[in-house]
Parts: structure tokens; C-alpha cells; sequence
């Protein structure tokens, strides 16, 4: 099964997942590194603590932006 969400505005199916998966888990499954990412889920930012008490419904909204780091001299 495919759990299908809008990925920072664009529908997405992710592979192996079904109504109802951890967004931690969700998170893994798109191939994110948990500790450099601040995700927004329906409108709500959720704590990274979090995430594997909140559940992704087939249809829900994920902002996601990723941290970059450099601009050193």
C-alpha cells in the first residue's frame, strides 16, 4: 500500500506505508535526516519529541524544510 500526502504543496505516494503511520516513520521513509529537518504538519508544527505519537492520514499536508549549514569564511 501507498499512504499519499501533500509533500510541501506537491501530492506525493510514499511505498510501504498506510493510513495512520508515525510521522517519524513517514519522515524515514522519504529519506530525511531526522535531525536536520523542522516539520509542519497540517498546519502545526510538530516537535521532533513528537513524531512518533502523531499519526499521517491519507490526504494530510507536510511542510518540511531542511537545515543547511556553512557560510563560513
Amino acid at each position: 500500500m501507498a499512504l499519499t500526502l501533500v509533500l510541501n504543496g506537491l501530492e506525493q505516494a510514499v511505498d510501504g506505508l498506510e493510513d495512520g503511520a508515525a510521522l517519524g516513520r513517514v519522515i524515514v521513509e522519504l529519506g530525511l535526516k531526522q535531525d536536520r529537518v523542522a516539520v509542519e504538519h497540517n498546519g502545526e508544527i510538530v516537535r521532533r519529541g513528537s513524531w512518533d505519537s502523531v499519526e499521517v492520514r491519507q490526504g494530510d499536508k507536510l511542510e518540511v524544510v531542511h537545515f543547511v549549514g556553512g557560510g563560513g569564511r
